[in-house]
């Protein structure tokens, strides 16, 4: 009856992938000390890790058909993840909400693509 629309194996994979290249690119506990600073090696590396982080989510959301309980299990399971690994916790919100902006954006544009 619902067919994939509960399989959220590809979704839980993406996301895990997602914030193990964030802890990667920027680790819980520089985070803080990079937000402080406003150099420029140091902003350009955040803008950097950010840049490719929702391009990564941006594919992701317009090559799949993601439907609302997907793009919500995303979010979720990112944010949790982030929570747990020690982000503060404006920054998860922040990041969380910026996710789901380009989720929808981009699953909008390949709806209209499609049609």
């Amino acid at each position: 009856m619902f067919g994939g629309w509960f399989n959220v194996n590809e979704v839980d994979e993406f996301a895990d992938s997602i914030i193990a290249d964030l802890v990667k690119r920027m680790p819980p506990s520089k985070l803080e000390a990079r937000l402080d600073v406003t150099g420029k090696k140091a902003v350009e590396k955040l803008r950097k890790a950010h840049d490719a982080i929702f391009k990564r989510i941006e594919t992701f959301a317009g090559s799949h058909v993601l439907n609302i309980y997907k793009k919500a299990r995303l979010a979720n399971r990112i944010k949790w993840s982030l929570t747990e690994a020690g982000y503060p916790f404006g920054f998860v919100d922040t990041l969380t909400v910026q996710l789901l902006n380009v989720v929808t954006y981009a699953s909008l544009a390949r709806k209209q693509t499609a049609s």
